[in-house]
């Protein structure tokens, strides 16, 4: 046994020494695969821009109610043979829409249609097989970072939830004299559709960086930049459900002239559906003229957003809100021309698309804000 030994003895340079432990507590917990579950969400975020994007195309082709039942499972089956095609298109014959505008529609005419809407509801399905394959996968595996089981659960229930949604929506024009979907089941459709392509790309954000740097990068957070980004989100959201409502009653093809509506500021007859709720959500002009209301306020508050985004101290973040300021200054843009050019459906696709853009730009700055990036005192300068 070594004997005792002297508090004054020099200790060896050869003396092994204990490692230090790399990083902190956080470091030290267990990780999970933040990489691979961060590209997984990725893929999703992916195929629910496509999905937003189909049912665009879908809506503007009129061809959301061409299958008129739910089926989750059998509906992913097509009709396989000239009996099937008859009996999807005699069960197409039955509502509003075709007894009231497509009366006399060839079969021709109603495969093309029904093919939209069918790409529509599988692309549904293909997203939640990825996203319950993946769950599975990482949950089996034990490889879903901590903390992080809820809010990847979150993102199933909320697509199931959407699935649900979807019907209520085709179900609201399957009956009495309606042409189309009811504007407000659009807008609560499509909100969702945002809601769930937002959190997907903030857990995209905060799963590319560790939770140590998160931790780190949150000491540094602009609280008033932060605080504008959200109400600049916010406001985007409900520019987005206007924009639904205008699409729900076709109201970006009335009013074709701009600046003014019919020669005026206000559309003519404003308030002439009773009860007078109602026109805030059917009438045409009233609706088209809140969304444009709504857009230019959006453009000038995002203007204040920006020059305040310029003063950061950061460049990522002032680069973000350049970001943020150059896709808005584009959609507004495009929602002039589409207005001009009645809603034709190359451009009301395209502002649709620019809508997805401008959102996403929004809470990466709104998410650098919160979370600004390392950066040396050059970059800073």
């Amino acid at each position: 046994m070594a004997g005792k030994r002297s508090i004054f003895e020099d200790v060896s340079a050869d003396t092994p020494k204990p490692a230090a432990p790399r990083g902190g507590m956080i470091d030290a917990a267990r990780k999970g695969a933040r990489g691979a579950v961060r590209a997984w969400l990725m893929a999703l975020f992916a195929l629910v821009v496509v999905m937003i994007a189909v049912g665009g195309l879908t809506r503007l082709t009129d061809s959301g109610l061409s299958i008129t039942e739910w089926a989750p499972i059998t509906g992913a089956i097509p009709p396989l043979s000239e009996s099937d095609w008859q009996a999807e298109f005699d069960a197409y014959r039955q509502i509003p829409e075709y007894q009231l505008q497509n009366r006399g529609m060839s079969l021709e005419e109603f495969q093309f249609i029904y093919w939209w809407e069918w790409g529509h509801r599988q692309l549904g399905r293909v997203i939640g097989l990825v996203w319950g394959l993946g769950f599975l996968f990482f949950w089996a595996t034990k490889r879903i970072p901590p903390g992080w089981t809820g809010r990847l659960l979150g993102l199933g229930a909320l697509g199931g939830l959407q699935g649900a949604i979807g019907w209520w929506m085709v179900s609201s024009g399957l009956r009495g004299t309606m042409l189309d979907v009811a504007s407000y089941r659009l807008a609560v459709h499509l909100g969702l559709a945002f809601v769930i392509l937002g959190l997907i790309a903030w857990y995209v954000f905060k799963l590319g960086r560790t939770e140590a740097e998160l931790l780190q990068a949150r000491r540094s957070k602009d609280d008033k930049l932060f605080s504008l980004g959200t109400g600049l989100m916010h406001f985007a959201f409900l520019q987005i459900l206007l924009g639904a409502l205008v699409a729900g009653i076709d109201a970006g093809r009335s009013f074709p002239d701009w600046p003014l509506m019919a020669g005026g500021f206000f559309p003519p007859d404003p308030f002439q559906i009773e009860p007078l709720w109602r026109n805030f959500f059917e009438n045409a002009g009233t609706v088209q003229f809140m969304h444009r209301m709504a857009g230019y306020l959006l453009f000038v508050f995002g203007v204040v957003v920006w020059l305040r985004g310029r003063a950061s101290a950061n460049a990522g973040t002032r680069f973000a809100f350049n970001a943020v300021f150059a896709a808005l200054l584009v959609q507004v843009t495009l929602g002039i021309v589409t207005v001009i050019y009645q809603a034709q459906w190359h451009v009301a696709i395209t502002h649709q698309f620019v809508a997805v853009v401008l959102w996403v730009t929004i809470l990466r700055a709104r998410f650098l804000s919160l979370y600004p990036k390392a950066q040396s005192v050059r970059s800073a300068a």
